[in-house]
């Protein structure tokens, strides 16, 4: 049963509507990229990185990566400091930030139904069991984001879970 929800694991936030789907928002790609130039700094000699040294590594337009840094700040993954010498930098080890910490801090709850945690939603009928379907989505999506971190990813040191996940042909292919 793993085997059926794996393609699904990586993917971050249930949304409601037209067209209605699983996806990673930019601000969580951007944020994301960003960190992990700043992890990699921080294996450099934890020095400070400006935006601009940001954005252009990872070809992000600065001034939404400026929000983005400002909301990671205020969420204590970043720091920051002003001034001719200034820039950021992570605001603790790459190897205690998680994935699932900046989908967090940048776009709320992992997964929510119409906007609500999935046990707030309630249904009736036959339809009774798919609020499970929508915890155990939540489930699956913090097994893997709440235990990859910056240095893993930087490093290239994935959990053997998530490598075992990408070698299925099957995860790759778009439904």
């Amino acid at each position: 049963m793993a085997r059926r929800f794996g393609a699904c694991l990586p993917a971050l936030a249930l949304s409601a509507g037209h067209n209605a789907h699983v996806h990673v928002s930019a601000r969580v790609d951007y944020a994301m990229r960003a960190l992990l130039e700043l992890a990699a700094a921080a294996e450099s000699g934890d020095r400070l990185v400006t935006r601009d040294q940001l954005a252009e590594a990872q070809a992000i337009p600065a001034p939404f990566l400026e929000v983005i840094l400002g909301e990671l700040r205020k969420s204590g993954i970043v720091i920051s400091r002003r001034g001719s010498a200034g820039g950021f930098r992570l605001a603790r080890p790459a190897s205690t930030v998680t994935v699932a910490d900046v989908v967090r801090a940048l776009d709320g709850p992992l997964a929510a139904v119409r906007g609500d945690r999935p046990e707030n939603a309630a249904y009736t009928g036959p339809a009774v069991r798919l609020q499970d379907v929508w915890v155990a989505t939540r489930a699956a999506l913090r097994n893997i984001l709440d235990e990859v971190t910056l240095a893993e990813i930087a490093n290239d040191r994935l959990p053997p879970a998530i490598k075992d996940l990408t070698v299925d042909p099957d995860a790759w292919e778009s439904r």
